[in-house]
């Protein structure tokens, strides 16, 4: 069977790149063109909401929208520094963008509780999908998902090493993500790269980002690691033709799923420093148009993460 096709946008501010003290959030309007791309290609997205996301208006109204018509899923996407309950833990946490593990357990907790309850008040939808602020999952955050009943996290990115990149600027750096399997697998809370030693009702389930499946040639795998090119399914405004291939590697290995990821604002013409101009939004619209119709023509089922997660869990019982 063909990998299951996954997308999934995180839904931010525009140009959080910027790191500006007030965050817009104009993208809203852009968000139901990408939606009508991905259902003219038969695939239902996984919007994952931030803070400022979640009291847009334009935002709100278009994802009840998509939730009365059953074409997506809404999930959680939280980043801490804008998150309330506020409490800095760096000079300049909107300057510095602390990773959600930078603050004490209680204060993480508090801040998923207080965007939780905002999301699933507004869409009247237990949450089940998650993706971490800056990629960077941490084992508190696992335990946090668990007891509340989420069913699958998308934060993991096998074979990327973010310890280089910082939070607090005395900090250890991002999570190490070298050791993660590709595949989807059932997540140990004490270590997030590794698969837990047996799955229960809570388990969680990790659905990787799709990045540079392994190759079985040793040689090629040793020149990949000294180059760290790592070609994640995501646009870059340059790479159309290597996400289909992305497409072609997980059909052509057996592989359980590909994961496809977005900004939001990076659907708006100057809303990153990927897609500044209206022509290269343009050309990443036909890239993703070609992308999807490849998926389509390779066979891959639509699913949103929650469902998929669902699926696995279900597969996994029949095996029994």
């Amino acid at each position: 069977m063909a990998p299951a096709f996954i997308i999934t946008v995180d839904t931010e501010g525009d140009n959080v790149w910027a790191r500006s003290c007030a965050t817009t959030t104009r993208n809203a309007v852009w968000l139901p063109g990408f939606q009508e791309l991905a259902q003219r290609h038969g695939f239902r997205p996984t919007w994952l909401v931030n803070w400022e996301m979640a009291h847009d208006e334009a935002c709100v109204d278009f994802l009840r929208d998509v939730l009365a018509r059953n074409a997506g899923e809404v999930g959680l996407h939280l980043h801490a520094w804008d998150t309330p309950p506020l409490e800095a833990v760096t000079a300049d946490d909107n300057q510095n963008h602390p990773f959600l593990g930078e603050y004490s357990e209680p204060l993480q907790s508090a801040k998923l509780d207080r965007l939780a309850r905002v999301l699933e008040d507004t869409f009247q939808r237990p949450l089940r999908s998650h993706r971490a602020g800056r990629w960077a999952l941490n084992g508190a955050t696992v335990r946090w998902l668990r007891e509340h009943d989420f069913a699958a996290d998308c934060s993991v990115c096998p074979g990327v090493d973010w310890r280089s990149t910082l939070g607090d600027p005395a900090g250890a750096g991002g999570p190490d993500y070298r050791p993660a399997p590709h595949e989807p697998y059932y997540l140990d809370e004490s270590d997030v790269n590794k698969v837990a030693a047996q799955s229960s009702a809570k388990a969680l389930l990790e659905v990787p980002m799709t990045i540079s499946l392994p190759r079985s040639n040793i040689t090629s795998l040793v020149v990949e690691a000294f180059s760290k090119r790592h070609h994640w399914l995501r646009p870059n405004g340059h790479n159309g033709v290597a996400m289909r291939q992305r497409v072609d590697e997980a059909v052509d290995h057996g592989r359980a799923h590909l994961m496809f990821m977005i900004h939001s604002s990076e659907l708006m013409p100057g809303g990153s420093p990927t897609f500044r101009t209206e022509v290269s939004v343009e050309k990443m619209n036909e890239d993703l148009a070609a992308l999807f119709a490849h998926a389509r023509s390779r066979g891959c089922p639509g699913h949103t993460l929650g469902e998929f997660a669902l699926d696995w869990r279900l597969a996994a019982v029949h095996a029994v």
